[in-house]
């Protein structure tokens, strides 16, 4: 597992992606790069606030939230902040599913909202990232 990331803006991502480099295309709201683990496959991240934010601090680059590899062969699991590289601890099957039904009915809301509203974006991510927290505490100490 690397340890270190840096990062590339460009207007599209490039065919071939180096290891160790995100490519972040702000005309596509998408961030891109090769797992982390080292297994090679290509890691796409839109930058969405249903799904994930990149922050930019002038020198390195920090996602939110952590990236989770679950279709891969590798599960990798890890967050990038500021240009570092975290090992996270890995899902259980049953916490994978239950975070893939969290984030989609999160997508659906936020699309299915009329035009014009205005969303209550922080509480309802602070109260869904709490919940998942406590479901998953609760579910490891059993």
């Amino acid at each position: 597992m690397r340890t270190t990331i840096s990062h590339e803006f460009v207007d599209t991502i490039p065919d071939h992606l180096d290891d160790g480099v995100v490519y972040i295309s702000i005309p596509y709201a998408t961030a891109v790069h090769r797992c982390c683990c080292g297994c090679g496959h290509e890691v796409v991240t839109p930058l969405h606030p249903r799904q994930w934010s990149l922050t930019f601090d002038g020198e390195s680059i920090s996602l939110t939230p952590s990236i989770g590899n679950w279709s891969f062969p590798c599960r990798s699991h890890y967050w990038v902040r500021t240009g570092r590289v975290h090992r996270a601890h890995s899902f259980a099957d049953a916490e994978i599913v239950d975070l893939r039904v969290d984030q989609r009915a999160e997508l659906l809301e936020h699309f299915e909202r009329p035009a014009g509203s205005v969303p209550e974006e922080t509480a309802s991510l602070a109260e869904s990232w709490w919940k998942r927290l406590a479901q998953w505490l609760g579910r490891r100490f059993r």
